[in-house]
């Protein structure tokens, strides 16, 4: 009990030995242990002495040279060194005259510099200590940073010098934990940061009670174990004097991948769990950093994260065995900002908001080849007053944006967004009525009309009327060559009086209808009505609107009208919008040079499935060399896209066997996903024991069963053949 009294005491600097000393007692307390008087006195000396330390009495720069990991007086400074001696626990007179050359006066803030020759990996032993004071840990000083040169075109990505991760073998839940004001990390690469979710002491897997991250951020004090006491009604277990850390900037890393990866953003170590999480913080910015490959998401909050600024950053491939969504926020997350990102290729939805307290602004990001393992709402809204507008959102396994009816979620105002090739509506409130778990992943589809009073009870957005055009075909004068006059087309309809109206070019997706593209606005007068002249629109074209009220929030679209000439038939335009080239999150600098256009069909020597024991979702090692024979067929056709279809033989449970089919298609993706296959080129899903591959119920009609299947798909035709021969038959 003293060691964790101890180690309860460096971690927290405590503002004096009085609060040292109750947090102790309470830490007992809670443990339902009664501490004897020389563990007593040991503490009381112990917090005497840490607490003169606690706060440096000047600002300091501290010079990182060794790349080692450790404290002890020689000749090098390593990075644990540095932050000991910033929070003021590692005093002076410890160090070596090597080291004190390496410490000087700082102006305004601490910081933390890096001068490495040689290897500029630091492999951590176990974790470092929270950064306890108002500091800048600055990875751009690091002799060869290019902070000019960006890895992509989309975004201004410097490529980190400076990486910081586990030591092999290693288990480290945190790369860096930020306790305090005023803390810049800046020009790093962090990875490999997680947890196995079980204690020592334990025979069986446990939830830690705080998530590991690459970079976490919370209050002094270690998180109450919420397992040990009642949850406050407010589910914030914390006491007053756990304040949340104010300031923390977060720019200009690479948070999950290595800087040796390549432009896809993978790395084949462990994956971080999470990328960033903001358990308990205020005004913390995450701005231009690249954050790929994690198992859970990039970025999440828990209790308090107001006043958030996710900008610019590049969110790639996340999600990919966890938490699914790139961007997770819970807690209080009011005034968040998520402005100017490239959200793409992560498994779940780019922004999923879970029962938040406060509004949040989405705005301006690119959200494409989402959902790849768990079909979602590109950005999925819970709670009130949230503005989704003037985003880029397509290619999603979901609609574009939902509006949850429980809890009950209004006043979401989503305008000016342009969507492409969804799987869904895109927009879609969601209502009472419709409970199945998926109504609530991928949306319940457009809703009945607004009939009666208790629709806005139970309705995302209080049930807020989608416009309805008077008639399905507006009619324009054709030109010679077919196409509309310069003169507008006149359109009319009907809303909820008071409703701003939006209208926008529409593009379809199999049943489902895109907005893809804002082209005039209107109002609706005292009656609903609205009119508006439209121009450029040629025959055949779709258009369709969205009503915004204020008071309510933004409707579903409006069924879809068509541009028709004089006397003429019907001209079908609803056609599959498929992507024209190679799906693709990022470009790389300089961009590669794009594949030849080929328009014949293309016949490849790829296999179609590979196979597993009974029972079992592991790559076997026949398997492995047949995906690497797919691995190869895709990096040489970058057109190809796949869906992986996890199979299982018909012993056991339909819940069962779906469970083991999506373990067996996330494995095979992960497998791929290591080889450097695109996240955004894969999607996965489980059909268990429904689709048998022969009709049989021998042990080799089973062995074929247990399979993962690859569905291909090029947008110039494909041809595909199939193997056996990873065939596991049972004994």
């Amino acid at each position: 009990m003293i060691k964790r009294g101890v180690n309860h005491l460096h971690s927290s600097q405590p503002k004096s030995c009085f609060v040292a000393w109750r947090n102790f007692l309470r830490d007992c307390a809670k443990r339902s242990v009664r501490p004897g008087i020389s563990v007593i006195a040991s503490f009381l000396a112990i917090a005497s002495a840490t607490s003169a330390l606690a706060q440096p009495d000047r600002l300091l720069r501290v010079i990182v040279n060794s790349a080692k990991d450790g404290i002890q007086p020689n000749a090098e400074m390593t990075l644990r060194e540095a932050i000991s001696i910033v929070n003021g626990t590692l005093p002076m007179d410890r160090l070596s005259d090597a080291e004190k050359m390496q410490v000087s006066p700082s102006t305004e803030r601490s910081r933390i510099d890096f001068n490495l020759t040689g290897d500029t990996t630091i492999r951590l032993a176990e974790e470092l200590p929270p950064l306890a004071t108002g500091l800048i840990i600055d990875g751009a000083t690091q002799p060869g940073y290019k902070g000019d040169r960006s890895a992509i075109i989309e975004l201004p990505l410097p490529i980190p010098t400076v990486a910081i991760t586990p030591a092999d073998g290693a288990l480290i839940f945190r790369g860096l934990t930020v306790a305090a004001d005023d803390v810049t990390i800046r020009g790093l690469s962090l990875y490999g940061f997680t947890s196995n979710h079980e204690e020592p002491s334990r025979a069986t897997p446990n939830t830690p009670t705080t998530p590991p991250a690459d970079i976490f951020i919370a209050h002094r004090l270690p998180p109450a174990d919420i397992r040990k006491q009642r949850i406050p009604a407010n589910f914030a277990p914390f006491y007053p004097d756990d304040l949340p850390p104010k300031g923390t900037l977060i720019e200009n890393n690479w948070l999950g991948i290595p800087p040796s990866a390549d432009g896809s953003g993978r790395t084949t170590g462990i994956r971080s769990a999470f990328g960033v999480s903001v358990f308990n913080g205020t005004g913390t910015i995450i701005r231009r950093n690249w954050i790929a490959d994690h198992e859970g998401s990039a970025i999440i909050t828990s209790v308090k994260a107001t006043d958030l600024r996710v900008t610019e950053n590049a969110i790639l491939a996340n999600g990919v065995a966890g938490m699914p969504d790139a961007i997770r926020l819970e807690g209080n997350v009011d005034q968040a900002q998520i402005t100017g990102n490239v959200i793409c290729g992560n498994d779940g939805s780019a922004v999923y908001l879970f029962k938040p307290d406060g509004a949040v602004q989405i705005r301006e990001n690119q959200i494409t080849y989402n959902g790849r393992r768990l079909r979602r709402a590109a950005v999925y809204l819970m709670g009130n007053n949230h503005q989704v507008t003037d985003n880029q959102v397509s290619y999603q396994t979901g609609p574009g944006v939902v509006v949850a009816a429980v809890p009950h979620s209004q006043r979401a105002i989503i305008t000016g967004n342009r969507f492409i090739g969804l799987e869904g509506l895109s927009i879609d409130l969601l209502t009472q009525q419709n409970t199945n778990v998926l109504d609530y992943q991928v949306g319940d589809g457009l809703n009945p009309p607004r009939n009666n009073f208790f629709r806005r009870l139970e309705t995302g957005n209080a049930a807020i009327a989608p416009p309805q055009f008077i008639t399905r075909n507006f009619v324009a004068l054709a030109s010679t060559d077919g196409q509309p006059q310069t003169a507008p087309i006149q359109i009319y309809g009907k809303a909820d009086p008071g409703s701003a109206i939006e209208i926008y070019r529409v593009t379809s997706a199999g049943s489902e209808n895109s907005l893809t593209e804002p082209i005039a606005k209107a109002e609706t007068d005292s009656k609903g009505e609205f009119t508006a002249a439209l121009s450029g629109l040629k025959l055949g074209e779709q258009i369709s609107a969205i009503a915004t009220d204020p008071r309510y929030g933004t409707s579903e679209p409006a069924v879809p009208a068509q541009i028709r000439a004089i006397a003429a038939s019907s001209t079908d335009s609803t056609r599959p919008v498929s992507p024209t080239s190679a799906p693709r999150c990022v470009t790389l600098s300089p961009p590669p040079p794009e594949p030849p256009t080929v328009s014949t069909p293309i016949v490849l020597k790829v296999p179609r499935s590979i196979h597993f024991a009974l029972d079992k979702d592991f790559i076997s090692p026949a398997s492995a060399r047949v995906l690497d024979r797919i691995a190869q067929v895709l990096q040489e056709n970058p057109m190809v896209l796949v869906s992986i279809v996890g199979h299982t033989d018909p012993r056991a449970t339909d819940a069962y066997n779906l469970a083991l089919g999506a373990r067996r298609a996330q494995n095979t993706r992960n497998y791929l996903l290591r080889k450097g296959i695109a996240a955004e080129r894969m999607t996965i899903r489980s059909v268990g024991e429904r689709q048998p591959a022969t009709p049989g119920r021998n042990k080799l009609d089973f062995a074929r069963d247990r399979r993962a299947e690859f569905l291909y798909k090029d947008v110039r035709d494909i041809e595909i053949i199939v193997q056996e021969d990873d065939l596991q038959i049972e004994r």
